[in-house]
């Protein structure tokens, strides 16, 4: 039988773990910072929540929009805290990569030296065992080891459990909750009750490892803290002393990762968003991009409230074409195609047929509702206009400024989304001017809004006015893909 050691592997598995384990709850503090509440329910209806992690409260005489519940966590707490989204995503989802990368090499290990015996029972025996160790500990004693091995029973099951259960539960659920994979594959979502129930679920996971992260390092005190250290150090007992010292520098050099991950964070956000991008992009193109929505959910299930996410432009031209039923609004198409445009609500439904879905709209905050869009698939328009072989993203421009629209944000000028052209020929990729059967209401976009239900609802522009074919978008804005991405440093590619 294998001996069960702490070979080199298992001792460097070990810290690599702590370090992306805990980068990836601070940052996940973060996520859940931009929409503090939880729901049992498909949507995200407000009041209808069983979790609130918000004073907030917000105004029932006038329009509000989800930034407005958004809260900022401290630095501390969160990576990196003040109300950060962007940066919070971007860590989020490298250290889960890394961390699923650290795991995939110690599963590997574990079964190819035996190891996975100290964590998997070889005998019925265990259980009763355990129970017994659970009694001993109640009664403030330290239960026996397993003979030969380093664990008591007690320890041997919970860290089976976490191994073998909860880290694959936190990879399920985290991915559940990827626009792309929920708009592929609606069926595994709805099998856990829902997005906001998978949501939910992820939460309290992420609450069983802080828990157990608090258990562990008082189980390592109260058995003895210097044995154990030198045996997560050296492999063995000897150097006690130094197995301390070299435990609370690797500690002191996790909190320092951290410290560092938060002050170039809220420093210098535009570097942490160019290389956690090209480190997580790879990846989301490669795994994600490739996924096509299939989505009808039944009619029973739409929302009957969808919530709001930025404000309508509140421009005298746009409220004169509100109170005419936008009449006199026309869009402009244009850019590096053959044949440009310039269309009227009715010249852009004479493009082709009206085209139905019903789905689930994912927003990057966290909060979601199925409702049914109606209007022009974008390929359509593609066909029609015929972009030039150079054209490889399609722009496009709102009405919405958003340095008057929305006043609490970071940026300013007229509010503009880029997509991959290659999108456009997706499924249940839209034009939308219908929301519920009913033309587009103001709140959501109306006259025109965009629907791409393998991404995160920014990137569906609102109040569109305007669609450019482009080569490359690295002049527009601030060249990163968007105006979110440009002042709020999120990822352009948002399959996730």
């Amino acid at each position: 039988m294998t001996e069960l050691d702490f070979p080199a592997w298992l001792r460097i598995e070990h810290w690599l773990n702590f370090l992306f384990l805990t980068l990836a709850l601070r940052s996940g503090l973060e996520i859940l910072a931009t929409h503090p509440k939880l729901y049992r329910r498909p949507d995200s209806a407000p009041g209808t929540e069983w979790a609130r992690f918000t004073r907030k409260t917000m105004p029932t005489d006038k329009l509000y929009d989800t930034l407005d519940e958004e809260e900022s966590y401290s630095p501390l707490v969160a990576l990196p805290g003040r109300r950060n989204l962007g940066m919070g995503r971007h860590w989020h989802f490298v250290s889960v990569l890394a961390w699923i990368m650290v795991g995939a090499v110690y599963y590997v290990l574990l079964f190819a030296t035996g190891q996975w015996r100290r964590y998997i029972p070889t005998s019925w025996s265990v259980f009763p065992q355990a129970w017994d160790d659970a009694v001993t500990y109640l009664s403030f004693n330290l239960p026996p080891l397993l003979p030969g091995e380093p664990l008591d029973a007690i320890q041997k099951l919970t860290y089976a459990a976490v191994i073998f259960l909860l880290a694959p539960f936190q990879i399920l659920t985290g991915a559940l909750q990827s626009p792309a994979i929920e708009a592929r594959f609606p069926w595994a979502v709805r099998a856990f009750g829902g997005r906001q129930s998978v949501r939910t679920l992820h939460f309290l996971g992420l609450l069983a490892f802080a828990g157990f992260i608090v258990i562990h390092l008082a189980m390592v005190f109260f058995w003895s803290w210097g044995q154990l250290n030198a045996l997560m150090i050296f492999g063995e007992v000897r150097n006690i002393y130094w197995a301390v010292a070299l435990s609370f520098v690797i500690i002191a050099a996790v909190v320092a990762a951290h410290a560092a991950a938060t002050v170039w964070s809220l420093r210098r956000p535009r570097s942490v968003q160019r290389r956690l991008g090209a480190i997580v992009g790879p990846f989301r193109r490669l795994l994600l991009r490739p996924l096509r929505s299939r989505q009808d959910y039944p009619v029973r299930t739409v929302s009957e409230q969808h919530r709001v996410n930025g404000k309508p432009p509140d421009s005298t031209e746009y409220k004169v074409m509100a109170v005419h039923g936008f009449q006199d609004w026309r869009l402009q198409v244009g850019g590096l195609v053959e044949h440009p445009m310039t269309l009227d609500l009715d010249g852009l439904r004479q493009l082709g047929d009206r085209q139905r879905q019903r789905v689930l709209h994912n927003c990057v905050q966290g909060w979601s509702s199925i409702a049914e869009w109606g209007g022009l698939p974008l390929a359509e328009l593609v066909a029609r206009v015929k972009p030039l072989p150079d054209a490889r993203y399609v722009c496009f421009l709102t009405m919405q400024d958003t340095g008057r629209d929305e006043p609490s944000a970071k940026g300013r000028g007229r509010f503009y989304e880029v997509i991959d052209l290659a999108l456009a020929s997706y499924p249940q990729v839209l034009l939308a001017y219908e929301m519920n059967g009913a033309p587009l209401p103001i709140q959501h976009g109306a006259p025109l809004r965009l629907r791409v239900e393998t991404q995160v609802g920014f990137k569906m522009a609102k109040w569109i006015d305007g669609i450019e074919f482009v080569e490359d978008y690295a002049g527009i804005g601030h060249g990163m893909g968007g105006w979110r991405e440009d002042y709020v440093h999120y990822d352009k590619d948002v399959e996730v």
